[in-house]
């Protein structure tokens, strides 16, 4: 047990509740009067929490939880891009293009810092173009995607090029009303992602075995 006080190479009570504390809002914990702290099963963890997807896109299962992040996209942002062409945003439709240019100038970098960076701004502006609350909370929750298929080295060194034309036609259509033809783009993009993600995937397993 950790020194009350904070002695020498011990937490403080103080800094041990607070790391409790924020692992119980995550779900991994369940702390009981008297019966102390419990680990909690997966099922009972909060994954949407950043920290946790992180945590999850570290261990072994790391490709399934992938997988299951790019579900949740295909559920989510064809429907926010179709949303999107029924608004008029034209700040949020500058930021989706802007975003469209710059993956396509950092391109020959995809797995740099620049061109995720641009990548994120895109899927952000585009759930908030959306203008369903929502969505636009689920921002982290898609960045942790791109952000994982960066950390795990699943990118290419190039970016698909059809990949970069459906990102700078998604933002095109929107701007343009064209609700059908914007969640076509933003589905074919999830796809090619996740098909990407298993082909890296599938590469990393056959290295390592």
């Amino acid at each position: 047990m950790p020194d009350p006080e904070g002695g020498e190479g011990q937490p403080s009570r103080t800094v041990t509740r607070e790391v409790v504390r924020v692992l119980e809002s995550m779900g991994l914990v369940d702390v009981r009067r008297k019966a102390g702290v419990r680990v909690c099963a997966e099922e009972h963890w909060n994954i949407f929490d950043p920290q946790v997807i992180d945590w999850r896109l570290q261990g072994s299962r790391r490709v399934q939880a992938l997988h299951e992040l790019s579900q949740l996209r295909a559920g989510v942002e064809p429907l926010a891009a179709r949303l999107a062409a029924g608004q008029e945003r034209p700040d949020d439709w500058a930021q989706l293009t802007r975003a469209a240019i710059d993956m396509t100038a950092y391109s020959q970098h995809a797995a740099g810092p620049q061109y995720l960076e641009a990548d994120e701004r895109f899927h952000r502006a585009l759930l908030k173009a959306s203008g369903n609350a929502m969505f636009a909370a689920l921002g982290d929750v898609i960045a942790s995607v791109l952000h994982g298929r960066t950390k795990l080295e699943l990118m290419p060194q190039r970016a698909d090029a059809v990949a970069l034309r459906l990102h700078t036609d998604a933002a095109a259509y929107i701007r343009a009303g064209d609700a059908d033809a914007a969640e076509w783009a933003l589905r074919q993009i999830v796809d090619e992602s996740d098909s990407a993600i298993e082909r890296s995937s599938q590469l990393w397993r056959a290295g390592n075995q």
